[in-house]
């Protein structure tokens, strides 16, 4: 029988296991598996570095529900980054979106710049700039839709498209929208990234990353070499929380997205709100791209506060039911000014502030909001 996402997420890991008749997975914490009497390791393990029960469990949940051949869970988001950046040569260029994760920016940058990979940054809401920007040396095209923290869409199919024709590997960073959300490998991605802290683990309790291949090639092969030896594998309860997460993705996403929604309408309305950046709404740049790639418009919104940046730090400062705090995806909103945590190189703008909506009660979201944005009026 064909199995929904919401299903297949709702039951990740739940087989009742064949010794006990659990329904929730065990957590195999062995670092090592004993050789039979032949000398074999006919349980399928050597070591944990290599390959671990637990783990295989959530990397085959994670490939069935991007719908790729293969996925590998790492020890964060960033180590799944750099796993990729270092299957790479010297002389290879990546084109990275103008607005993405700090981090992935400053790691390709500052330390794989140094390595000889050539990296450049485009608007990519313009195919015509994409386009000028391949060429037979580009090797990976890096995307994010929706984008950290502006909220920009990018369209996949477009892109992709474009990649391919240089042969580039294209990766859509998916942690914003998970795969129920969108399937990059629909509109032809070759490699999905996750930050699996945020919406899979779902709690703010766990850290972690993983790559989903759309086929175990060449790229997925040398990825999945530099892993094992490396060593920058998800430990095994790290491996259990998130199964737990993926769990209750569905009504988790279905609630953060509902709520965004009435936000940014709200917001939108608000007359200290210079600028809501959020694809449901009909006047945003990504609306019609988004609509045709995202089953539902994403728990994350960013707002421009009118004023100066001491005006929206204020607010970050100011509200009782939002964490001023890093992050995004948990059950608990979080607000941010990402310029200052960015430092002096950021381009985000300085007074924007990034909302992670959580599952509290919308009204409670919006009372919380409007007290702190009266403190910037007076």
């Amino acid at each position: 029988m064909k199995s929904s996402l919401e299903t297949i997420a709702a039951r990740v890991g739940t087989e009742p296991d064949l010794e006990t008749r659990a329904l929730s997975p065990s957590i195999h914490l062995a670092t090592t598996f004993a050789r039979d009497q032949s000398g074999n390791h006919s349980g399928g393990f050597v070591y944990s570095r290599l390959e671990n029960p637990t783990r295989q469990k959530l990397e085959l949940a994670l490939t069935e529900l991007e719908g790729g051949a293969k996925a590998m869970a790492f020890s964060s988001g960033m180590a799944a980054a750099n796993a990729i950046f270092q299957a790479l040569k010297p002389g290879d260029r990546i084109l990275l979106p103008h607005d993405i994760y700090y981090g992935v920016k400053s790691l390709a940058v500052d330390f794989f710049g140094s390595w000889g990979l050539v990296v450049e940054c485009v608007d990519m809401r313009d195919l015509s700039n994409v386009k000028k920007a391949l060429t037979v040396a580009t090797r990976l095209v890096w995307l994010e839709t929706p984008s950290n923290p502006q909220v920009s869409i990018t369209d996949i199919r477009a892109v992709s498209t474009a990649a391919r024709q240089v042969g580039a590997t294209v990766l859509v960073d998916n942690t914003w929208s998970t795969p129920l959300i969108t399937r990059p490998f629909e509109f032809g991605a070759h490699v999905v990234l996750h930050s699996i802290t945020k919406y899979f683990g779902g709690h703010s309790d766990v850290l972690g990353g993983a790559l989903v291949f759309a086929e175990n090639d060449d790229m997925c092969s040398k990825v999945s070499a530099i892993q094992q030896k490396a060593g920058a594998v998800l430990d095994p309860f790290s491996c259990w929380l998130t199964m737990r997460g993926i769990r209750s993705l569905a009504v988790r996403l279905e609630r953060q997205c509902r709520s965004a929604m009435i936000l940014a309408e709200y917001l939108s309305a608000h007359p200290s709100i210079e600028q809501v950046h959020y694809p449901g709404l009909s006047t945003d740049p990504g609306h019609e791209v988004a609509s045709r790639q995202m089953k539902m418009y994403g728990g994350m919104l960013s707002v421009r506060i009118k004023g100066s940046p001491e005006g929206a730090k204020q607010v970050a400062s100011n509200l009782y039911y939002f964490a001023n705090a890093t992050s995004l995806g948990g059950t608990e909103s979080l607000i941010e000014h990402r310029a200052s945590i960015e430092g002096p190189s950021s381009t985000t703008p300085q007074n924007l502030l990034r909302i992670s909506v959580g599952l509290e009660s919308v009204d409670d979201l919006i009372a919380d909001l409007n007290q702190a944005l009266q403190l910037v009026q007076k």
